[in-house]
């Protein structure tokens, strides 16, 4: 994202909210700018030119005098100084060591807006995808039985198809051959069957398949649950696997108990990619278990998992363990033009 020259306010204001959820910055203070630049884009016209010559800015909810001094600074056709710091900081990769296949990634097969647990609305992810250079973008917001993350039911799923497929049109008159592709979080259930009618999976492009609760079952249960999953017809990625959390907010969780051996064969059998998800909190799976996944033959997708527009750049951490677990480039399905991974896709259904 960014620009060398001056920028309009509220850009402003969105890039200093993507680069600090690039760095892991609290909610709070990233919410801070992206709230302020949704209330003032929701200005009447000629509002926001009129707030800025009266220097009131701080009068619309929402905007405090940290985000109006950034307006301000921006309507003086200077590039406002807490921009020009967090571009500067951010002007390098966030970990050193998978640049060569960062730069090969085509695009991310896992991602949430705020139609689920996501904390920005469709378009501003869409938005930082296409400012990151991504030839395509999944939208993976979460299935039914996740209430707690507002899992999309049936009815909101073809709702969202519609949106994305207006996004869609609106990207493709601008010129750009970029595409966003519809797409799901499913969870696996307890008995292995997919949380989403057959009906809504076969009109998506991408299926992302996780297990999300009772992660500390015993091993035999929670191999016949995942093995069940992978197993589907519609599943293209087998997402986060062990559902461990190293750090964060979250606190620390150990991984679930699965044969590995069992469950990465099965991924091999049924031509499903096992995510590096590159979340920090999550680096999933372990190292250990990415040699087991290489060594049964399985293709991979390097995914960020992102509930913000600037965790996307969390595919730098993903990279980096790729290489350095001698992942090759063209086992990441992410890597490949989208009508291979779009052939790969739906060469099952």
């Amino acid at each position: 994202m960014g620009q060398d020259g001056g920028v309009d306010g509220i850009e402003a204001l969105s890039e200093i909210a993507f680069l600090l959820e690039r760095e892991r910055e609290e909610t709070r203070r990233v919410q801070a700018y992206r709230k302020a630049s949704w209330a003032l884009a929701a200005l009447p016209d000629g509002e926001l030119d009129a707030r800025i010559a009266a220097k009131s800015l701080t009068e619309v909810p929402s905007v405090g005098p940290s985000t109006a001094a950034v307006v301000m600074e921006a309507s003086a056709g200077r590039v406002p100084v807490k921009l020009a710091t967090l571009r500067e900081r951010g002007a390098g990769p966030l970990v050193e060591g998978g640049e060569e296949l960062r730069a090969a990634l085509k695009g991310d097969l896992h991602s949430h807006s705020d139609w689920s647990d996501g904390g920005s609305p469709i378009e501003e992810m869409v938005a930082a995808a296409r400012s990151m250079g991504h030839d395509y973008q999944a939208l993976t917001d979460h299935s039914p039985r996740l209430t707690v993350a507002r899992g999309l039911t049936a009815e909101r799923l073809d709702e969202q198809l519609d949106v994305v497929a207006g996004i869609n049109e609106t990207i493709k008159a601008d010129g750009d051959t970029f595409r966003l592709l519809p797409a799901i979080e499913v969870d696996i259930l307890e008995d292995g069957r997919l949380d989403q009618t057959a009906a809504m999976l076969s009109k998506l492009d991408v299926v992302v398949a996780s297990v999300h609760s009772k992660l500390r079952a015993d091993a035999k249960t929670m191999t016949h649950r995942m093995v069940g999953g992978i197993s589907s017809r519609f599943t293209n990625v087998l997402g986060h696997c062990t559902g461990r959390l190293v750090e964060g907010s979250r606190g620390i969780r150990p991984e679930s108990d699965f044969d590995a051996d069992v469950v990465f064969a099965a991924c091999a059998q049924f031509d499903v990619a096992v995510e590096i998800n590159s979340r920090p909190e999550r680096r999933d799976p372990p190292s250990r278990l990415i040699q087991v996944a290489l060594e049964a033959g399985c293709l991979f997708s390097i995914d960020t998992d992102a509930h913000a527009p600037g965790q996307l750049a969390f595919q730098d951490y993903g990279c980096a363990r790729a290489v350095a677990n001698g992942i090759p480039a063209d086992r990441v399905v992410n890597t490949w033009p989208l009508a291979r991974l779009l052939e790969w896709t739906h060469a099952k259904r």
